[in-house]
């Protein structure tokens, strides 16, 4: 329970992080709601790879390249899911504000994430 428990503190408040690049990359910069969102992904990948590796699951007794390297795999498929369910949700529902929409992506990738870090990341 502890585990899941971290795990959502590091999927809520790297949604934050997530959605305040996000809004901040749109609003400082000429990207486009696409390229942001790649942009915004991948600062909150390393911010809750930290925390993850720091409380949610400590280290996996990995060296920190391998552990890493399995962490950005996991992370890259799940942030797959999530920017493609992003997307989806721009396509159908155009005026839907972009953060909205991270968030619904956000939710189906936290899923696929937790088994993803737990078993073969961190897993012993």
């Amino acid at each position: 329970m502890k585990k899941l428990l971290w795990f959502a503190f590091a999927g809520g408040t790297g949604f934050l992080v997530d959605a305040g690049s996000l809004s901040l990359i749109l609003w400082l910069t000429p990207a486009g709601p696409y390229i942001a969102r790649v942009l915004s992904i991948a600062i909150a990948m390393a911010y809750t790879w930290t925390i993850n590796r720091t409380f949610t699951f400590g280290s996996s007794g990995r060296n920190v390249a391998s552990e890493g390297a399995r962490y950005g795999l996991v992370g890259i498929l799940a942030a797959l899911v999530n920017y493609g369910t992003y997307s989806l949700c721009l396509m159908i529902w155009p005026p839907l504000w972009p953060v909205v929409a991270a968030a619904i992506g956000s939710g189906v990738a936290m899923v696929f994430s937790y088994l993803g870090y737990s078993r073969f990341v961190f897993g012993r």
